[in-house]
């Protein structure tokens, strides 16, 4: 080695609130050995390839398959990307490095980092409540997708027509018919064509009335009626749903089955987890493509609208995508890269997972838009009216689509795992983040007993589980809506403000 020994010591030694020791590492055996931790107590990535995919799979979640396309084409569509490249590498970049270093330099999770300025330590406890809030209400998201995963599973789709579970207003609509109906001076009605001159005035009142009925789709009202059975409002929380209990239920083994062996297991998820996304999203890029009215969903994506550049509110909005994307401030970054080796060059890792988190939006939003507009397509409505974000282009729009497609279980199964795979990847580095904190508040508990490792990994999933489960009610989406409205929000902005001003100006 070129490099003296005193080079490769620690420069600091954590201590716990008694002053003891808990890990110093002085050797150069560990160092030049890239199969054993340095960090005998905590551990480290078996392979620096299970870092970054683990980054990446943090990274990139549902925000960039359903907030993304919608965000990019409300700010100007292709002319969006400018002000959101400047801000991933004036702020997203240099932001993902300087937790990746500060967790990395100091080997320890979100809240015992922060003995390099104590005085901001509450930093790091905003950074563990998001991610506790976090954590409890992204699973119910999941367990939505796996629910929907069972449901496509049957030889016919549920959604794909009104059934006996139906509202009055669940029409499947006949579109060229309907389309034939006004042409012609007709009113539309129920899935019929009236003339006024072929009805008395009675009859022709009624239809009237009908045709100014809001009518929804199946696929809406099955989402509605059947999944959620929402209730009136959040002042009724009605009853537990069962069917979604278990898919909660489901999802939180998952997350424990993946954390069973720690980071070692966690690694070796994230090559599942970080992959398999991509090669459902090419699959379904080119199924789409082959679509009427694909293409013109994507030129309505990307056709740049160089005037809206001139507003505030799109500087803005890139500046929060670049949050949601790259999850910066949820203390996630800091928790991985606390079990990095003390020398990696995490600089690298920084720039390699914020550039393709952000490729992998602009790629996800090709697939979901040329959806679109085949949907729009079908509907003969503009991109525009067809284009949403959130739960309702994952649970309502794109199930739609699949029933107008051949073989429609097969694309659905695939969309839904995809979305299983995407929130399993985010969550599994948040209950990290809860995990890892609780263990290096208490280190002579947890830190040498692999057995009470996987019983407090247990007991957050169980706590966590027993209080989603009022997402789990006929209300629960009222306050699913709350928690994702305000949890990671302008909070995360806060955070990353204080997090660079206490390491770059006290520290």
């Amino acid at each position: 080695m070129s490099h003296n020994k005193q080079e490769y010591q620690y420069h600091l030694k954590k201590k716990d609130e008694n002053g003891d020791k808990i890990y110093e590492d002085n050797s150069d055996e560990n160092l030049s050995s890239s199969d054993e931790d340095e960090n005998k107590e905590r551990g480290n990535w078996s392979r620096k390839m299970d870092f970054v995919l683990s980054c990446l799979s943090y990274a990139v979640g549902l925000g960039n398959v359903w907030r993304f396309p919608y965000v990019c084409y409300r700010n100007g569509g292709g002319a969006f990307l400018i002000p959101f490249v400047i801000m991933l590498f004036v702020t997203g970049i240099p932001l993902v490095y300087l937790e990746m270093s500060f967790g990395q330099f100091a080997s320890s999770g979100v809240v015992s980092v922060w003995k390099a300025a104590p005085l901001f330590q509450g930093v790091g406890w905003a950074m563990f409540i998001v991610s506790v809030l976090i954590a409890i209400y992204y699973n119910m998201i999941i367990a939505y997708a796996i629910y929907y995963l069972f449901a496509s599973l049957r030889s016919v789709l549920p959604w794909s027509e009104c059934g006996l579970w139906s509202s009055e207003a669940c029409v499947r609509e006949n579109i060229t018919e309907k389309s034939n109906c006004t042409q012609y001076n007709g009113t539309w009605c129920n899935n019929f064509c009236y003339h006024q001159t072929e009805m008395n005035t009675t009859a022709w009142a009624s239809v009237v009335n009908c045709s100014k009925m809001d009518v929804i789709s199946p696929s809406d009202d099955y989402f509605h009626s059947v999944v959620l059975d929402i209730s009136e409002g959040i002042h009724d929380m009605g009853s537990l749903k069962w069917q979604l209990t278990l898919c909660l239920l489901l999802a939180w083994v998952l997350i424990c089955i993946c954390l069973a062996k720690g980071i070692k297991s966690g690694g070796k998820a994230a090559y599942f987890t970080a992959f398999f996304p991509y090669v459902v999203l090419s699959i379904l890029l080119v199924r789409s493509l082959t679509l009427e009215g694909s293409t013109d969903g994507i030129i309505y994506y990307l056709k740049p609208q160089w005037s809206k550049l001139g507003s505030a509110k799109v500087w803005g909005d890139a500046a929060i995508q670049i949050f949601f994307s790259l999850s910066p401030c949820w203390g996630g970054l800091v928790t991985l890269a606390s079990y990095n080796k003390f020398h990696n060059n995490c600089f690298i890792d920084a720039v390699i997972v914020s550039i393709m988190d952000s490729l992998t939006s602009v790629f996800a939003g090709l697939v979901i838009f040329s959806v679109i507009g085949f949907m729009a397509h079908e509907l003969k409505q503009p991109v525009s009216e067809v284009a949403t974000e959130g739960a309702g282009l994952a649970f309502i729009v794109y199930p739609e689509v699949v029933t107008k497609l051949p073989i429609s279980q097969l694309w659905s199964v695939l969309f839904f795992l995809m979305l299983i795979t995407l929130g399993l990847g985010t969550q599994i580095s948040t209950v990290t983040t809860v995990h890892t904190t609780l263990m290096d508040r208490f280190p002579h508990v947890f830190l040498k007993n692999q057995t009470r490792r996987l019983m407090l990994l247990i007991g957050i999933s169980l706590t966590c589980f027993l209080i989603g489960l009022a997402f789990a009610t006929q209300g629960g989406m009222y306050i699913l809506q709350l928690f994702d409205n305000y949890a990671a929000s302008y909070s995360l902005l806060v955070i990353g403000l204080v997090e660079s001003l206490a390491l770059a100006w006290v520290y």
